[in-house]
């Protein structure tokens, strides 16, 4: 903003030098393989709200763009929703970031919003009556359904953060977890990355097949080049 006043406005003569506060890592909560089973099986018990939950946790879909999933924006063919748009205060506009993303569903999201096709409107979500859902509406059937699921109360965004950690212990490249959760900068996607102490050790475990593949060469000792690593080119 400054900038742009001393730059293009000229009602400043120039931008003063704004450093960046240094914060610390944040932190966020997310539920592990086991919770979200937990919560996914307690939540059966409520058809009504069970694939808004499934969108969030097996898409990885904000609030705002749950809100304003439409039927169009689910292909069955290919198996996969694409986000267009998202709700704030009500009015739909583009999603976080104004870029699209399409996302492959599960079989269980898939087999959930089958269920659920409804001629109410064109909105995924909406009330008995026909009325579009909202932000005040989400709540509380989240929350029962962590209650019967004897979890701890949380909002949505829980759900994506489990998703987006979940893909992150599956070994999930940092790229592919930020196309499909639609981070704009990849910094975002690294948060995530805490979670993959397994998947750290099964990268590194590449140095072992690897070693054992050279061992089996026949020569015991690693090659360069064709060579015994170390056995200069100049040998007769």
């Amino acid at each position: 903003m400054l900038n742009y006043a001393a730059d293009e406005a000229k009602v400043i003569q120039e931008a003063p030098t704004v450093r960046f506060l240094k914060l610390p890592p944040q932190r966020f909560d997310f539920f592990d393989f086991a919770e979200w089973d937990r919560l996914v099986e307690a939540a059966r018990q409520d058809p009504e709200w069970y694939p808004a939950i499934l969108v969030a946790g097996d898409a990885g879909l904000r609030m705002g763009e749950i809100l304003a999933l439409e039927w169009s924006d689910i292909n069955s063919q290919a198996g996969s929703l694409t986000v267009r748009h998202s709700d704030w205060q009500g009015k739909i506009g583009s999603p976080k970031g104004g870029r699209e993303r399409t996302v492959p569903m599960t079989e269980t999201l898939h087999a959930a919003l089958k269920a659920h096709r409804h001629l109410r409107g064109r909105w995924v979500f909406m009330t008995l009556d026909g009325k579009r859902m909202t932000r005040n509406r989400l709540k509380h059937p989240l929350w029962d359904a962590c209650k019967r699921a004897g979890l701890r109360k949380v909002g949505w965004h829980v759900l994506r953060h489990s998703y987006c950690s979940h893909l992150a212990m599956g070994g999930a490249a940092p790229k592919a977890i930020q196309e499909l959760a639609g981070h704009v900068s990849i910094a975002t996607t690294m948060r995530y990355m805490h979670a993959t102490p397994g998947a750290l050790r099964e990268t590194v475990k590449i140095l072992d097949v690897r070693r054992q593949q050279v061992r089996g060469n026949g020569h015991g000792t690693a090659t360069k080049n064709g060579r015994p690593d170390g056995e200069s080119s100049n040998r007769p």
